[in-house]
C-alpha cells in the first residue's frame, strides 16, 4: 500500500456543546457517549465533543469552514476566539505503529484509530485553553497577595473577591470535568496497537505533565484566595469590632450627659 497522509485539524471553544441538540442539525450523524461524530464523504469526518472541541479528519481548508460555518449557525453563542492544533498522521503497510519526529506513524488506519487520534487532539487543545484560562487566574492571585504584601491588608469590598473565587472554583471545576477523559478509552483495550496508539499521543502531546501542572497552580490559586479572604474577613471583624465600640461609648456619653447637667 502506498504511504498516505492524514491531516487533523482541532479547535475548542470556550463554551460546551450540547450534542443532542447539534445532531439534530447533521443528518447522518452518530451519537457516542462523549462525542458527535459526522462522516464526510469520501473518508473524511468530523469529531465533536461536549466539552468544546473540534476536530475534523482529512477536510480541505474550504470544506473545514464549510462545515465550521455550519456549526456555528446551529450554536449561535459559539465565540469567535477558540484555539487550534494541527496534527499529521502518515499509513503506511510497511510501518511499524510509533511516532517518528513528532508524527504519528501506524502500518493502517482505521476509524477506531483515528476516534483515538481526535479525542487526544481534542483534549490537548481543550487543556491548551485552559492553561491559558488558568495562567490569566495565576496571574491576577499573584497581584492580590502582591498588594497584601506591599499594604499588609486587602480592599474592604470583599463582593469582587468573592466573584474572583468563584470563577477560580468553576473553572477548576470545568478542568476536571474535561480531562477525566484522560482516562483510557475501552477501545484500546481490544486493539494492541490503538492501546500503543493512545499512549504515545498521551505522551507527545504531553497530557499527564499538562494536566498536573493545572493542578498545581489551581490549588496554589484556591489557598492564597483563601488567605486573602481570612484577612478580608478579620479585617471586617476588627471595623465591627470597633463599631460596637464607638456606638457603646456613644451610648455610655449619652446616659452621663445628664449626670454631668445636674
Amino acid at each position: 500500500m502506498a504511504s498516505r497522509t492524514h491531516q487533523f485539524h482541532a479547535t475548542a471553544f470556550e463554551e460546551n456543546i450540547a450534542l443532542r441538540h447539534l445532531a439534530a442539525s447533521f443528518p447522518g450523524a452518530r451519537l457516542g457517549g462523549h462525542e458527535l461524530l459526522i462522516p464526510i464523504e469520501p473518508d473524511g469526518a468530523i469529531y465533536i465533543y461536549r466539552f468544546g472541541a473540534v476536530v475534523t479528519h482529512d477536510l480541505p481548508a474550504e470544506r473545514r469552514e464549510a462545515e465550521m460555518s455550519r456549526i456555528r449557525a446551529a450554536i449561535p453563542k459559539l465565540t469567535t476566539k477558540a484555539i487550534s492544533e494541527d496534527y499529521t498522521v502518515v499509513e503506511d503497510s510497511a510501518f511499524q505503529t510509533g511516532i517518528v519526529g513528532g508524527t504519528l506513524h501506524v502500518d493502517r488506519f482505521t476509524p477506531a484509530r483515528a476516534s483515538i487520534v481526535a479525542l487526544t487532539m481534542a483534549q490537548s487543545t481543550a487543556m491548551e485553553y485552559y492553561e491559558q484560562l488558568v495562567e490569566d487566574l495565576f496571574a491576577r492571585t499573584g497581584a492580590l497577595v502582591e498588594r497584601l504584601e506591599q499594604h499588609g491588608t486587602v480592599a474592604l469590598n470583599t463582593r469582587p473577591l468573592h466573584r474572583f473565587i468563584g470563577e477560580a472554583v468553576t473553572t477548576r471545576t470545568e478542568v476536571v470535568t474535561v480531562l477525566h477523559l484522560l482516562d483510557k478509552p475501552e477501545a484500546t483495550w481490544e486493539d494492541a496497537a490503538m492501546d500503543r496508539i493512545y499512549e504515545d499521543l498521551r505522551a507527545e502531546f504531553d497530557l499527564e505533565d499538562r494536566y498536573a501542572t493545572l493542578e498545581s497552580k489551581l490549588r496554589s490559586v484556591q489557598e492564597a484566595l483563601e488567605l486573602v479572604l481570612g484577612v478580608a474577613r478579620d479585617r471586617r471583624l476588627v471595623l465591627l469590632e470597633v463599631a460596637i465600640g464607638v456606638l457603646i461609648l456613644i451610648e455610655l456619653i449619652v446616659s452621663l450627659v445628664p449626670l454631668i447637667a445636674r
